[in-house]
């Protein structure tokens, strides 16, 4: 029986490659934790290697974000998983607003077995990138260890159409999604622990990068201010206990004063910052953020 063209080309893969040393069976646990300590302990090397392109990705994706834009991610499977939690965390943790930045997953809502089928939808993929109406003004990174997941693949393509800025984010060199993408991120980590388990070190690796897209993204944004997070919403009692520590860390206050100017800033850490360093009261302090687009240096420099 002939193989077909997608199982055959799975062999050139690196993501589908197999250790030399994987007698597995025959080893302990503590000699399998160890080997895969070992494996794990390569990606962050794997990811610098990318730096000087990922920092020209970012620059752009900000550009975007600063007109407007949305910062979009593609995915399917475990690739698409990390990169819906990514987009998830960035609303709670830098208050981005709803929509921002979001993930497209491939068979989002469906059951196990239907979501992994889905990552083969072209149409699902074109559809998903159409519905959402992006532009020019917006951001799209694609997210597939192989590089050639067709749910990704259509979707960043539909994405270059409508002329949004385009990245590719992949564990292989030149990957079908770099061909189409402005920026490609190839963070080659070599063959899996368990061949062909990409979510493994190329799904570590993917997490590496997305962190560093948003967080980057955000912190030249005006998100924090001297890695704090003052942007944080404080959505619960942990959230809120947060804040009053990012006021405090980032003024000298006590508790009770990063409180008091927590309530005036009706629970805004980032004016409250700027109330208490300033010596504003509270609406100037906003009025002062305002100008400064939300940047806590540029409002304080004023």
């Amino acid at each position: 029986m002939a193989l077909t063209e997608g199982a055959g080309s799975l062999d050139r893969l690196v993501t589908e490659a197999r250790r030399s040393d994987a007698d597995y069976d025959s080893r302990s646990i503590a000699e399998l934790v160890e080997l895969m300590g070992e494996e794990d302990a390569a990606v962050p090397a794997a990811v610098a290697a990318t730096a000087d392109e990922l920092a020209a990705a970012i620059d752009a994706i900000v550009e975007r974000l600063e007109h407007g834009g949305r910062l979009v991610y593609v995915g399917a499977g475990s690739s698409g998983r990390i990169a819906e939690l990514d987009a998830e965390e960035c609303e709670g943790t830098f208050s981005t607003a709803p929509g921002q930045v979001v993930a497209l997953v491939a068979g989002a809502g469906l059951p196990s077995a239907e979501r992994e089928a889905a990552e083969d939808d072209r149409d699902a993929g074109r559809a998903a990138v159409e519905e959402l109406g992006v532009s020019a003004d917006d951001a799209v990174v694609g997210v597939s260890a192989s590089g050639r997941t067709p749910y990704a693949l259509a979707a960043l393509e539909t994405a270059a159409a409508a002329g949004a800025l385009t990245v590719a984010l992949s564990a292989v060199e030149d990957s079908k999604l770099a061909r189409v993408a402005d920026h490609d991120l190839a963070v080659v980590v070599g063959p899996e622990f368990v061949a062909g388990s990409t979510r493994l070190k190329a799904g570590t690796a993917q997490k590496l990068v997305l962190n560093t897209i948003s967080t980057v993204a955000m912190i030249r944004l005006g998100k924090t201010y001297a890695g704090l997070m003052v942007d944080v919403r404080s959505s619960n009692e942990k959230l809120a206990a947060r804040a009053r520590r990012v006021v405090r860390l980032a003024t000298g206050v006590s508790d009770q004063e990063a409180e008091r100017a927590l309530e005036e800033a009706d629970g805004s850490a980032k004016v409250a910052v700027v109330s208490l360093l300033a010596g504003l009261d509270a609406p100037a302090a906003r009025e002062r953020l305002d100008q400064a687009g939300g940047h806590v240096q540029k409002a304080l420099a004023q």
